[in-house]
């Protein structure tokens, strides 16, 4: 599958099937987040790697999406490590492309995902909770597993509602 066609095609899934996605597929997911670009490459993030029914359903607590985490396989909860901050913005952006790597790479393999920010609204308890250390804010939690919905379309707004008027020469002779 080409790049814009797994773009095309990733979905943000909610229901998960009872089965592992295997350490190989997971430690690819990691890495896929691990190469996102960052500035200054100071790769702001830190990942905690969570699953078992006890500890996704203790997680879950923290969410009105608890049956989200509690169907997955696992969840990987990703950090702003304060040690490589060097422009919030900017990291907390990077982050954010680091979160989208792992989506697509996970899609790519066949491994559905779903992007939790609701669940940071509690993040100093989910923090807490996970004994996680000071110096890291969880910017997001995501739940990976093998899909149990059926897929459907998406739509997008079209490109020429979303680009700004006057800017750009494409298709323009300079």
């Amino acid at each position: 599958m080409d790049i814009l066609e797994t773009i095309k095609t990733r979905r943000s899934i909610r229901e998960y099937l009872d089965k592992d996605i295997g350490r190989e597929n997971l430690t690819k997911i990691l890495e896929a987040g691990r190469w996102a670009p960052s500035g200054l490459n100071n790769q702001p993030w830190k990942f905690l790697v969570l699953d078992g029914k006890d500890n996704l359903k203790a997680l879950s607590k923290f969410t009105k999406y608890s049956q989200i985490i509690q169907g997955a396989s696992l969840v990987i909860c990703v950090f702003l490590d304060y040690e490589f901050v060097y422009n919030r913005d900017k990291d907390i952006m990077a982050i954010g492309a680091s979160i989208e790597n792992m989506l697509l790479e996970a899609h790519s393999l066949g491994i559905a995902g779903c992007w939790l920010g609701e669940i940071i609204n509690r993040k100093n308890e989910v923090q807490e909770f996970l004994k996680i250390d000071k110096d890291l804010e969880l910017m997001a939690v995501v739940t990976f597993g093998f899909s149990a919905e059926r897929l459907t379309e998406s739509c997008r707004k079209s490109l020429k509602t979303l680009l700004i008027k006057g800017l750009g020469t494409i298709g323009k002779n300079r």
